[in-house]
């Protein structure tokens, strides 16, 4: 915006654009503001597009009249100022329909002679710059400062040529937008096309010709059977030298029978196998010598110089990201010898993202992990790459993610992940399913990486043409065209007489002090942000249609007056304070009278 000369174009605050009011969450206790709503109710979540025409959520007209929620005509500008989201994008959309808002949003009703569309785009245009000289600091979380919001400056063109801008930008982004679709249809494709491979991978059904040219392979029966020799004789080995650690020399095999079996699979419902296959469980291909383990509770605090340490964050589509990996002090690792990694294993993620996967690289060996992360070691009989494929497929993610319960996390117990069901292929066919599922994968990866780099392409061309917009670069000036300065004069004109009215307004009559026990009356909702427009103006102007002895229905005054129902409630409760209005009747039957 720097590079804008004042005297050519005017940069005017966020705030004197027209009138900008707060939002409301109407009581969830109370049914009737949001059975059969119609009224859409805008939070964050709706935010994902340019243009509002609805909400997941609605809301009544009650909940309208009796709560701190305004009713905001079409056209309007919403802004999100509460939401994680503001880590990277500051959301805006203009409304197409009335709608109402929660507490996470702000609205701009703007003034004559500012499209609202113009708004949108100038925010989109400084998204970064907004983020940046607006976000509150120190908050749990994003939100944006108000106050520093409404102080923000953006380009103000005349009325004609903002209506010139926002048509050139529509016309390029359009064009664009039609691109980024087509990205994103790709992009979801690719996905799908990632699940169907691993799909095919754990169903046998991309070995299926393999099978047949190799009918004499030793079956996954056999394989089984030497695993679970394998791992009874390595518990026989761990115990006997605990034995021989404290001096005792075992007189007979009875120590032998203390060995617990690892529970094999119930195979009621769980589907059939391509022949020569075995279903087993993780509990029978994890050495009860190194049993599943749970990682470091309290890692304290990032030590440069310290053991890397793996959290969920880090673990995703079968590998761990080693980019941002934390480091805790080697004092506290030490603590956790059980999830020391060595290399080989299985991580599963277990609180948040339930069913994450990776394999521990070597060049981790020595590393450990978060207590939201399970460590799970795999007999080395066993392409332990099969393994992280089999839980990666999204039906098992799903099943482990069912198996999880709610605490203040979605978590779930590694028992569960102990006695998941596991099919297990011949060894020289898991050799093969990892080799094809990787030689697809990679050509998926390749294609997602050229997608994401079209689909920053095309942020920054979108940003680059709304960046020539606000410079006055994208639309020709024309001469003719009124001065932005005479737009910029009215609306301060409008805001003087609204500051003279605001201080020539008459003091409120106060109701007496409720007595003890009484309750309070309600305060009127704080519906506008700033220099709020409505107070005295808008019963100045109820005042002045309103009849000695008629009586008006609410509607009356609204329709005629064009106010929004928040106008409307604030305006009128004061009238009844001071008593110069009188209501009869309640809700839809109320009418009300000069007193």
């Amino acid at each position: 915006m720097s590079s804008l000369k004042r005297s050519e174009v005017p940069l005017v605050p966020l705030k004197d654009l027209g009138r900008w009011f707060g939002g409301g969450t109407p009581s969830k206790r109370v049914p009737a503001y949001w059975e059969n709503g119609t009224i859409p109710w805008v939070s964050p979540k709706d935010m994902k597009v340019d243009y509002i025409k609805g909400a997941e959520d609605s809301i009544t007209e009650k909940a309208v009249e009796e709560s701190t929620t305004n009713l905001l005509p079409a056209g309007s500008v919403l802004v999100v100022t509460r939401s994680g989201i503001l880590r990277h994008t500051f959301p805006v959309a203009v409304v197409d329909v009335p709608v109402t808002i929660n507490q996470d949003l702000k609205a701009l009703v703007p003034s004559e002679g500012i499209d609202p569309r113009y708004v949108v785009f100038a925010l989109q245009a400084f998204n970064r710059e907004i983020l940046n000289e607006c976000s509150k600091q120190g908050t749990t979380v994003n939100s944006i400062e108000t106050k520093e919001l409404l102080r923000f400056q953006i380009p103000l063109f005349a009325p004609e040529v903002q209506k010139h801008i926002v048509a050139e930008i529509e016309k390029q982004v359009s064009r664009l937008d039609k691109a980024v679709a087509n990205l994103k249809r790709v992009k979801a494709n690719l996905k799908r096309y990632k699940a169907a491979v691993l799909k095919a991978a754990v169903e046998g059904k991309l070995t299926e010709e393999w099978r047949k040219q190799n009918p004499d392979i030793e079956p996954a029966d056999k394989l089984l059977e030497r695993i679970l020799e394998e791992r009874r004789a390595k518990w026989e080995e761990a115990e006997l030298a605990k034995m021989e650690a404290k001096g005792k020399v075992p007189k007979n095999d009875k120590w032998k029978g203390k060995y617990k079996e690892p529970v094999a699979p119930d195979t009621d419902g769980l589907p059939d196998l391509p022949a020569g296959w075995v279903w087993t469980t993780v509990e029978q291909l994890n050495f009860a010598n190194r049993p599943c383990a749970y990682g470091v509770l309290q890692p304290g605090d990032d030590v440069e110089d310290g053991i890397p340490f793996v959290r969920v964050g880090d673990i995703g589509d079968g590998r761990v990201d080693l980019s941002g990996l934390k480091r805790i002090s080697p004092e506290i690792a030490a603590q956790y010898p059980r999830t020391k990694l060595a290399g080989g294993e299985l991580l599963i993620t277990l609180v948040g993202a339930i069913g994450r996967t990776a394999l521990v690289p070597e060049t981790l060996k020595g590393a450990n992990v978060a207590r939201a992360v399970g460590v799970v070691p795999i007999a080395e009989a066993v392409d332990v790459h099969w393994i992280e494929i089999w839980f990666r497929n999204p039906a098992k993610v799903a099943e482990m993610t069912s198996k999880s319960h709610e605490v203040a996390r979605k978590t779930l117990n590694l028992e569960d992940v102990r006695a998941a069901s596991v099919a297990i292929p011949p060894l020289s066919e898991q050799h093969r399913i990892v080799a094809e599922v990787e030689r697809h994968l990679s050509i998926i990866a390749e294609a997602e990486t050229q997608v994401e780099a079209n689909l920053q392409r095309a942020e920054q061309l979108r940003q680059s043409i709304l960046k020539q917009a606000f410079t006055g670069k994208l639309v020709p000036q024309n001469p003719n065209d009124e001065p932005a300065g005479v737009l910029l004069e009215q609306i301060r004109a409008t805001q003087n007489v609204q500051a003279k009215r605001q201080v020539a307004r008459p003091r409120k009559h106060r109701p007496p002090a409720p007595h003890a026990g009484a309750p309070s009356p309600k305060p009127l909702p704080l519906v506008a942000e700033e220099s709020a427009t409505y107070g005295g103006s808008v019963v100045e102007r109820i005042l002045a249609v309103m009849e000695p002895g008629h009586e008006y229905s609410r509607a009356d005054l609204v329709g005629s007056l064009g106010l929004t129902v928040g106008e409307w409630n604030t305006a009128i409760r004061e009238l009844k304070q001071v008593e110069k209005v009188r209501q009869t009747g309640e809700r839809r039957g109320a009418r009300y009278a000069l007193t």
